[in-house]
């Protein structure tokens, strides 16, 4: 018998008795060759050993104990810090089916390709069995997952980021199926580092990676690229969103889902705090999810959401006690930082936090600013979701929370305005599929140029684009004897429209929480609208804008309409439909057709 299935065989956890699973995780001990086979119960003990162990290895460093207690430091290679777009496909029989928003290849070369990596891969090491459930464990709406690994650091997170252990294990063994995850950080070579997904299988194979985004299997890989072919099978959405409630004073909360691209400020929205007029009228935010949503129709017609994370895996620098409070506050103890500097006392210090000087940047050298900033640019907080001061007892919720609305946007210095609604559902996909942000002349040496990421998911979407469209649009023909106003509101909303002088005219942070208040208005009838070929606009005096000084010029370019540019955006917009061919939906160019035909006339 093969050596490793004999370690499996051995192992003091006997396995699951779910023998689907059983066998699994043999032929994959019988593949990768590890010394030992732990199975992951969850448990504060466990955790704690593993934690221990990192220590002594020097996989995690100590922070100041004091200041952050519980919290650990880990440095990653250098040429393992973000994900690698690049080198992530999904794997469908036919090519057509991943459409060209995805890298594709063959599943029997990609299956081929990976095994020949793992061949070997963990001799040395221990395999880790790591069950989870995306969502709480009760919930209809999640979906359970195993990840193999052979990294601790991942276990570590994943026991952050999911509900991972024997709870989640129970639960697989009563439903018989899972998301299969297999990962190994190999060499961290990155000539041998691929992220492969096979949305049929529901399968995902990683190596030669340890970073979050590439290793941590529960997070993009599964809650985005799996979670939507498996939405789209099953009539449910699986969002880069996040789930933000927003209480009145009358103590009515309404849910709002968002989708941003990246550097378009999420993670504050979901933490928002309202501005000090709005807390003492007795305004409150809640948080639900800071990055990923799941979607599903209730028996009323209702969209209900689910955030099937249990943690944050924020960005650190720029957040600081002005940018987002909440967060700091989140990551004051039991945190694991990636590449983040530290002080001369051992505290986590990046970018944007504070005037300090750090003593070592996120590599462990001198602080030194002609290496480059201290912090690296994509360094990271893991932390539990629990701890945010502005988390909801309703992100518990089995039911998940009526969305009322639907907000895209994206980083637009011009034409775009404040806000606008769409027309309805259709005119809402259109506008979501449209939504994109633009470059500057820092990153690419133009500025204005605009790469369209619909919904945020251009790199998420486990299959074509055109087909996801499709799949959105479907859910605009509910059943006639629902009411018409079952479904979400669509927005659309640009926090950094910018002036001739180049500065941002909306004050941004706190101050959004007034063009939440419009949207929430709108859907209960009670705020008025000027109708727009593009939608419908709130006029200045339709917010609430008391305390806010806005010039002449941010009342014109926020609230304004340019017809001549919008004719421009939806040539282009246009163009873009082209691009995913013969299966664009007919519905989606009408929409984009009557709307070009009414800026024209």
């Amino acid at each position: 018998m093969n050596a490793a299935v004999d370690v499996f065989k051995r192992n003091e956890f006997q396995g699951s008795s779910l023998d689907a699973l059983n066998a699994w995780v043999a032929e994959v001990a019988a593949l990768t060759q590890p010394d030992h086979i732990h199975w992951c119960d969850g448990s504060d003990a466990e955790n704690a050993r593993l934690t221990q162990q990192m220590l002594a290895d020097g996989t995690l460093l100590p922070l100041n104990p004091e200041t952050h207690p519980h919290s650990w430091l880990h440095r990653s290679s250098p040429s393992d810090v973000a994900r690698v777009e690049h080198l992530t496909f999904v794997c469908t029989p036919q090519q057509e089916d991943a459409g060209p928003n995805n890298h594709w290849m063959a599943p029997a070369e990609a299956h081929a390709k990976m095994d020949a990596l793992f061949a070997g891969c963990m001799r040395g090491r221990t395999l880790y069995v790591i069950p989870y459930c995306m969502g709480p464990i009760d919930s209809p709406l999640s979906r359970c997952g195993v990840e193999i690994t052979d990294s601790p650091y991942v276990v570590a997170n994943m026991r952050i980021m999911t509900r991972m252990g024997a709870a989640a294990l129970a639960r697989i063994e009563r439903e018989g199926t899972f998301v299969k995850g297999l990962h190994s950080t190999g060499e961290l070579d990155p000539d041998r580092r691929f992220i492969m997904h096979f949305p049929e299988e529901l399968t995902i194979k990683s190596f030669g990676s340890g970073y979050g985004g590439n290793a941590l299997l529960g997070k993009k890989c599964h809650a985005l690229r799996i979670a939507s072919h498996q939405a789209r099978q099953e009539g449910w959405l699986a969002e880069h969103m996040l789930i933000v409630g927003i209480e009145n004073p009358q103590g009515e909360t309404h849910y709002i889902a968002a989708a941003f691209p990246s550097a378009c400020g999420k993670t504050n929205l979901a933490m928002l705090i309202p501005p000090e007029g709005y807390r003492q009228a007795g305004w409150k935010v809640w948080t639900i999810g800071d990055d990923i949503c799941w979607m599903r129709p209730g028996a009323d017609g209702r969209l209900y959401a689910i955030n099937p994370e249990a943690g944050f895996f924020g960005v650190a620098p720029g957040t600081s006690d002005s940018s987002n409070p909440n967060a700091l506050a989140t990551i004051s103890h039991h945190t694991i930082f990636t590449n983040v500097a530290v002080t001369d006392d051992q505290e986590p210090w990046w970018e944007g936090l504070d005037s300090r000087t750090p003593a070592l940047d996120w590599q462990g050298r001198k602080y030194d600013p002609a290496n480059g900033p201290a912090a690296h640019p994509n360094s990271r907080f893991t932390v539990s979701a629990r701890q945010c001061p502005s988390y909801s007892a309703k992100a518990e919720d089995p039911q998940g929370v009526p969305i009322s609305a639907i907000v895209f946007g994206g980083r637009r210095a011009s034409l775009v305005p404040l806000v606008f609604e769409a027309r309805d559902w259709t005119h809402g996909v259109l506008v979501g599929a449209a939504m994109g942000s633009e470059t500057t002349a820092a990153a690419t040496g133009a500025v204005g140029v605009m790469r369209r990421d619909p919904m945020a998911m251009k790199p998420f979407c486990g299959y074509n684009f055109a087909d996801y469209f499709a799949h959105w649009l479907s859910f605009g023909q509910a059943d006639a004897t629902l009411p018409k106003t079952a479904l979400p509101k669509i927005f659309h909303v640009n926090w950094f429209r910018k002036g001739g002088d180049g500065k941002f005219l909306w004050p941004g942070f706190g101050e959004n929480l007034r063009v939440l208040e419009w949207m929430i208005r709108r859907v209960e009838g009670k705020a008025d609208a000027v109708e727009t070929p593009i939608g419908h606009l709130p006029r200045a005096e339709d917010l609430n804008l008391d305390g806010v000084a806005l010039s002449d010029e941010a009342h014109e370019l926020l609230f304004g309409f340019d017809r001549a540019g919008w004719q421009a955006e939806f040539a282009s917009l246009g163009e873009y439909l082209q691009e995913f061919g013969a299966r664009t939906p007919q519905a989606l160019k009408d929409e984009q057709q009557r709307i070009a035909a009414r800026l024209a006339g």
